[in-house]
């Protein structure tokens, strides 16, 4: 039988306190082979897919995610223009070629609807532990190779410090969440336990008492044995640490524009420019950001011997000349690809060269 992914997590954070692997399996009501398979893998980065044979027909089964964006999507519009149960179940047929019948929707949304009307129980405590980070979104203007760019800036905070962190990127993707935080604990050494997100687009999200994760960031946090907890977006109090650093980076770092020759080196700006904030004083602690962020590092989790690589695989097809699109950008695989499915690897990175295609051997791809 398959371990709950709550139970793999449950795993790797008691290894990383240096639980035996018998007393985990005790904790936990699990065999320990279960407990061996789950400490013993190095690298939770996304795969290749293996070629299976298509089923004969589609069932529900992967299309959970797909109508809860959708419904989640609805909380935004009149309500005269959300989807019912039938409209789900039409688009479902039109773009997924769902081969199911129409009881399984309706049963599941029924039951999705029922689940946002719990009231959420009770308060966030709010007091700040040493190795504890909170990350939210920003948006800025730099001037990247003469080009003026609008980019989505990551912030990454520790409250106990306030020890800050910036990376930019061109999207708010699991893809760069992922490599933004990867780089990060990289650049300090270790693993915050806990990641306090303000409903990041690449990350997940939460709805009263319902989180929806990406799965490529459920895999980041298996990786590094690390665990998230999602705030209520409209308690500000929450997420305080970095609401405020959002600014406050913004307005140090970023007026006037940077003008720099590439994303990566303005990146590497951004953490030596961190680095410097460290030697001011802590506002209500009134010792050295530095000092205190010691005790952070000492309440890391240590870094896995491989770093997470932020990678999605999907498939596309070549048209006549060997062209795909994929997020809304051409690219030429070359002529040889025509009208051929090809597995193409996303990453956080979309204005490079990002995708390969296993076709019999990688190929590497041109913008159209």
């Amino acid at each position: 039988m398959a371990v709950p992914m709550t139970t793999v997590e449950s795993i790797r954070r008691l290894d990383s306190q240096g639980v035996s692997g018998r007393e985990i399996a005790r904790r936990l009501g699990i065999s320990r082979d279960s407990v061996t398979k789950y400490t013993s893998i190095d690298d939770f980065s996304p795969q290749p897919p293996t070629p299976t044979r298509r089923p004969g027909a589609k069932t529900l089964n992967g299309l959970h995610t797909t109508i809860e964006e959708w419904l989640n999507e609805d909380k935004t519009r009149p309500r005269k223009q959300r989807h019912t149960s039938k409209r789900v179940f039409d688009r479902l047929v039109e773009e997924y070629d769902y081969q199911g019948s129409y009881s399984p929707v309706q049963r599941f949304i029924k039951a999705w609807r029922e689940n946002q009307r719990i009231p959420s129980q009770g308060y966030l405590e709010l007091t700040w532990h040493p190795g504890t980070a909170q990350v939210d979104f920003g948006q800025a203007e730099a001037i990247i190779a003469g080009d003026r760019l609008a980019l989505h800036i990551l912030i990454v905070t520790f409250p106990y410090s306030n020890m800050r962190f910036i990376q930019g990127y061109r999207g708010e993707t699991a893809e760069c969440v992922c490599h933004g935080l990867r780089t990060i604990f990289e650049h300090i050494g270790g693993v915050p336990q806990q990641l306090i997100f303000d409903n990041a687009t690449g990350a997940g999200r939460r709805t009263g008492t319902h989180i929806m994760e990406s799965t490529m960031f459920s895999a980041f946090k298996l990786h590094y044995r690390t665990t998230a907890r999602y705030c209520n977006p409209y308690s500000g109090n929450e997420k305080g640490s970095v609401e405020n650093a959002v600014g406050f980076l913004r307005r140090n770092f970023m007026v006037p524009e940077p003008v720099t020759t590439s994303l990566r080196s303005l990146n590497t700006t951004f953490l030596n420019k961190c680095q410097h904030l460290a030697q001011q004083i802590h506002y209500r602690k009134k010792q050295p950001i530095a000092e205190l962020f010691t005790e952070d590092r000492e309440a890391f989790i240590d870094l896995p011997g491989i770093g997470f690589d932020p990678v999605r695989y999907e498939t596309r097809k070549a048209n006549n000349t060997g062209t795909i699109t994929v997020d809304d950008n051409f690219y030429l695989a070359g002529p040889a690809f025509h009208n051929r499915l090809l597995t193409v690897a996303i990453r956080h990175e979309p204005a490079r060269v990002l995708c390969r295609f296993y076709a019999g051997s990688d190929s590497s791809v041109r913008a159209a």
